[in-house]
């Protein structure tokens, strides 16, 4: 499909999979009390709940699309400054002395694959957080020339195999994650580089707009 600016959309959007948040820590706590086959569906759940994001910003595009070109570049500058706003938001938690995720190891075990789907499902769907950046975060990479829909489809498959990959990873090996994630050295430094790049992303989106001459768009 055809992707704008294909590259920083990849380097962006693995950076953020990999920043432990909400998801993140769902997929760990539901490994921890039910097991591995748990936390893969629950990030099987989570990774569904894309496609749904990734609908509704499409519809929105689209929608603004048919009102004028200079509409969609204005949605495209909020956009990449909410980027940048994000990316002060990471550093600043980089900064801060604690930024480790707390993890439940109860170690109560009751496997319900059913329910670990849904809980992953509703966590992403219902997260404000994730359709705000994806109303933000897709509209610098879509290509007005061709189908929003089928662009935005394309780059929610990507992060759906990303996201699984990294949390099937996690899945498979919760003890060393556990670890790892309650170490808030290894937190601050993820922060710091998603927060740097997404502040750099967001500046370098905005600067490329304004430099690209009104018949040329």
């Amino acid at each position: 499909m055809h992707i704008l600016n294909f590259e920083a959309f990849l380097l962006a959007i693995t950076l953020l999979t990999l920043t432990p948040g909400i998801d993140t820590v769902l997929v760990i706590k539901n490994t921890s009390r039910s097991g591995g086959r748990d936390g893969v569906v629950t990030s099987l759940g989570i990774c569904l709940g894309l496609f749904v994001h990734a609908t509704f910003s499409a519809v929105g595009i689209s929608a603004i699309l048919l009102q004028s070109a200079e509409l969609f570049m204005v949605v495209k500058w909020i956009g990449a400054a909410y980027l940048i706003w994000l990316g002060m938001g990471a550093l600043k938690a980089a900064l801060k002395h604690d930024a480790s995720v707390a993890i439940d190891a109860s170690g109560v075990r009751v496997s319900s694959l059913n329910r670990s789907l849904k809980e992953g499902f509703l966590s992403n769907v219902l997260n404000p957080k994730t359709a705000v950046f994806y109303l933000a975060f897709l509209p610098q990479f879509i290509d007005p020339q061709y189908s929003p829909f089928l662009q935005a489809m394309t780059m929610a498959a990507i992060h759906f195999v990303i996201a699984m990959i990294w949390q099937c990873s996690l899945a498979g090996a919760v003890s060393s994650a556990k670890r790892f994630f309650a170490s808030s050295t290894a937190m601050r430094w993820m922060e710091g580089v998603s927060g740097s790049v997404l502040v750099f992303l967001g500046s370098k989106l905005i600067f490329d707009d304004q430099t690209v001459a009104p018949n040329e768009r």
